[in-house]
Formats: C-alpha cells, sequence, structure tokens
C-alpha cells in the first residue's frame, strides 16, 4: 500500500511538534502509520520566537499524560513567561460547603478538553504569548493567616517577571494576598468582580479573613482604585435590607444580578472598560455568580444567577484592559460529580488568557 502524504496547517503543525520539544525549530518529522505518514515542519508564523503550545488531541488522547491546565508544559517558576496558570487550593476560608481545596486539581483534568483557539472570537494566545502551568502554592491546611503570607510571597515573586497570573481556585480568600503582590508592583488596580457576593464583610465570626472579607481587606490597605471597581451578579438574601451599602459608600459600581436577567451583557461592559480606563485591572471571577442550575460545584450558592453566555460576554468584555491578572475561584467539586463546574471554570480560564493584552487575533 503506498503511504498517503499529508501536509498540516501551520498551527496543527506546530501543536504536532511540541511534543517534540527537543527538535530544532525548522526540523521535519515523519510519523508513520500503516496507512499514512504526516510531513510535520515545527515553526511558526511569527518572527521566530518559539512558544509553548498545548499537545492536541488530534495526536495525543486527552486522557493521557500528566494533567496540567490544558495539556501546557509545567514548570516550576514564571521566570520566560509572559502568563502562568498557578493554583492554590485551599478552603480554609469558606463559611458554608467546603472542597474548592480541589478545584484547581479538577479544573486541570477537565481542561484536556481545552484547545488551542477561540473559535469565537479568532483568539491565538498560544501565537502570541509564552504560557505554561507553574504548579500550586505550597499553602498551609492548617493555618489560613499563614496561607496569606505564602499566597503573597509567591506571587510577589510571579508578578515581578511581568507574568501575569491566571489563578486556579481555591476559595476567595486568596483574592487578598494576590492583591497585595499585584498592588505592590502596580500601585492600586481596577477591579472587575464577577460573583454572587460582594465579599466586603467587615468580621465574621470573630475573624477578618475569610473568603467573605477580601475586597473589605483591600480597600482598607489602599490596594484599590476605588472609582474603578466594578461588581457583577450580585444577589441572594443578606443581613440587612442593602447588603451593598458599603460597597456604593466606596465608589464602587454594584450591578446586581437582577439588573442582568434576560439581557446580553456587552451593552455593559462598554461600560465598564470606560470605567477601566486605561490603567492596571484585575479580574476575579467567582463561580457562584453562574446559577447553581449551571454550576453546581461551589460552597456558597445562590439561585437566580448569571448564565454561562453572560459569564463569558463579561470577559470577553475585558479585551483591551490592561489586565495585570486574573481568578476563577470557589470551584468545589465534591458537590458536582458531573464534573461541568470544573469544565466551566475551565472555559472561563482559557477565556481570560484569552482576553490579555498582546493576544494575536485572526
Amino acid at each position: 500500500m503506498f503511504a498517503v502524504w499529508r501536509k498540516l496547517s501551520l498551527s496543527r503543525a506546530v501543536a504536532a511538534a511540541d511534543l517534540f520539544s527537543s527538535l530544532p525549530a525548522r526540523q521535519t518529522l515523519f510519523l508513520r502509520s500503516d496507512t499514512r505518514s504526516l510531513c510535520v515542519t515545527a515553526s511558526r508564523k511569527s518572527s521566530g520566537k518559539r512558544y509553548n503550545v498545548p499537545t492536541s488531541a488530534e495526536f495525543v488522547a486527552r486522557v493521557s499524560g500528566i494533567p496540567t491546565m490544558a495539556k501546557l508544559p509545567h514548570q516550576e517558576t514564571a521566570d520566560g513567561l509572559d502568563a502562568a496558570f498557578i493554583g492554590v487550593p485551599i478552603d480554609t476560608g469558606t463559611s458554608n460547603r467546603p472542597g474548592a481545596r480541589f478545584g484547581p486539581r479538577h479544573i486541570r483534568v477537565e481542561s484536556a478538553l481545552l484547545r488551542a483557539y477561540n473559535s469565537g472570537t479568532r483568539a491565538a494566545p498560544y501565537e502570541s504569548l509564552m504560557v505554561a502551568d507553574i504548579g500550586d502554592v505550597n499553602v498551609n491546611m492548617y493555618d489560613l493567616k499563614d496561607t496569606c503570607k505564602r499566597i503573597r510571597e509567591a506571587y510577589r515573586k510571579i508578578v515581578a517577571t511581568g507574568c501575569i497570573p491566571l489563578t486556579m481556585g481555591g476559595d476567595h480568600t486568596i483574592a487578598y494576598p494576590i492583591l497585595q503582590a499585584v498592588a505592590e508592583k502596580y500601585g492600586p488596580v481596577g477591579l472587575v468582580h464577577v460573583d454572587a457576593h460582594a465579599d466586603t464583610s467587615d468580621v465574621v465570626l470573630g475573624e477578618k479573613i475569610g473568603h467573605g472579607t477580601p475586597f473589605r481587606r483591600c480597600v482598607e490597605e489602599g490596594l484599590l482604585d476605588c472609582k474603578r471597581v466594578v461588581q457583577i451578579g450580585l444577589r441572594g438574601t443578606g443581613y440587612s435590607p442593602d447588603s451593598y451599602e458599603w460597597s456604593r459608600a466606596q465608589g464602587f459600581r454594584v450591578v446586581q444580578a437582577e439588573e442582568c436577567w434576560f439581557k446580553p451583557l456587552a451593552p455593559l461592559m462598554a461600560e465598564v472598560r470606560a470605567q477601566m480606563g486605561s490603567g492596571p485591572v484585575y479580574l476575579s471571577f467567582d463561580i457562584d455568580a453562574l446559577d447553581p442550575g449551571f454550576a453546581p460545584g461551589t460552597g456558597t450558592p445562590e439561585i437566580a444567577g448569571l448564565t454561562p453566555i453572560q459569564g463569558v460576554e463579561i470577559i470577553r468584555g475585558c479585551r483591551g484592559l490592561s489586565l495585570v491578572g486574573c481568578d476563577l475561584v470557589e470551584v468545589s467539586p465534591p458537590y458536582d460529580t458531573t464534573g461541568n463546574t470544573a469544565l466551566t471554570g475551565a472555559n472561563l480560564l482559557f477565556e481570560m488568557l484569552c482576553v490579555l493584552p498582546k493576544v494575536k487575533y485572526y
């Protein structure tokens, strides 16, 4: 039988060639099977700089290999990276259902379904940014304050390299020490906060550190540019008639879930972009912003929330902002045995990657 030759598209060639990263940039690979051979050239359309490209399910089964985020390479530090996925596996700050400590692990597992390009926006992040999975922060499961110190120190090192962290939580406590590190480098930042809850409590059960208090602590320490803060999707029962009075008093824009019902959110995000301006912005997305019918695997679910479509609209609406960090928090896999909440989280993180500065679009 004659061998059948097929020349792959350049993007597929690069994905395949990534499996053989030790080969020179222009080396040709011949992968022979019983019926065909694939001619692959390991090169890029760009100026010659090589990027990390996830292994493609066209060539390597999704269920094989060590589960990193999006099947990207793993490296120990952020050195040389434009963006990095990093896990912070804690749930010691939760007030209701635990399990978010398992969020990063399950998000990574479900992320095996992700592909290299965004078909909706035509973003090509792996043709424009050097990206890797740099593992997890070594947290202290027995001491939340010590964990916050460890997170802050880890993120100081990450942002010092110029790398943009894309964080897999973990409960929302982690936003506080991350923003401490981010603000040390960039000064007070704008915040796009997507959540069912404002997370601006002062003290909960006598404690000032927890997943219900991070943004109160951030305001107290001057980490946020309060005129450039928006909170989207807030809802649920409260401890007072107006649960968001404190947020508004600081100058935050509050967009309750009721304002989002039955609406596309592109017009809202045009207003948010104008509010954020050209300054540095941090994006924090709590999975419980989505209705629990879509994302039941979370610790503090509230009914009547956003849809996944609206979640994607919000993130895509951040394109053009000077994003300096993003997180996706509060995925609690034990409460969703289907894996769909973690899968949704993985996709939202990929959407965040696609709107970072300097990402290439076709």
